[in-house]
């Protein structure tokens, strides 16, 4: 046997292609997606070769990053469902974790519509209970639906893009959160 067992190369390619959604996340919240491959396979610590067996380009591994950064909001989201004075926390979370992956939000636009909206409609769902607890115990406005929360992402996103300048851009976008935060939610319920 030259290359183990089939069950050590499996754990090996699980591995590997967990070391490459990591490292493509961390890349993603540095900025500049255009170098985006070489530099998640030295991250990843695995060569471009492995990185291309398991994600064939750009979109592939969008699309992993993708799902790896929603299942994370999903579970976080589950873990509230007792605890609806969280949501705000949690929503500032998510809405941090977009400023921070502006790269991301640049190479999810140029995956096809229909993709976009199952993404889309992932992150709805996993918010919705949060959000419906949140509403019902008075921490947010009484009037506060799901589709609104696409609203406060896109408003958070062009705050993000409005210029080049990264640290600018962060700031001005964290700020325009806590503004958006402070419209939506209240101290407690009442």
């Amino acid at each position: 046997m030259l290359y183990g067992t089939p069950a050590t190369r499996r754990r090996d390619a699980q591995r590997n292609r967990a070391a490459i959604v990591l490292a493509a996340s961390e890349v993603l919240t540095e900025g500049d997606p255009v170098s985006l491959m070489p530099e998640i396979a030295r991250r990843a610590g695995v060569g471009q070769a492995t990185l291309y067996r398991h994600f064939p380009d750009r979109h592939a591994l969008t699309a992993a990053v993708i799902e790896h950064q929603l299942d994370r909001l999903e579970e976080a989201a589950a873990s509230l469902a007792e605890h609806p004075e969280h949501f705000r926390s949690l929503l500032r979370a998510v809405l941090h974790i977009q400023i921070a992956m502006r790269g991301l939000v640049v190479l999810i636009r140029r995956l096809d519509v229909p993709t976009q909206n199952r993404f889309r409609r992932r992150v709805l769902t996993a918010l919705a209970g949060p959000l419906r607890g949140a509403r019902e115990h008075g921490y947010v406005r009484a009037d506060l639906v799901p589709d609104d929360l696409v609203l406060l992402f896109i408003m958070v996103q062009g705050v993000a893009e409005a210029t080049t300048d990264a640290a600018a851009a962060r700031a001005a976008a964290d700020r325009s959160v806590d503004l958006l935060l402070d419209g939506i939610c209240r101290a407690g319920p009442g």
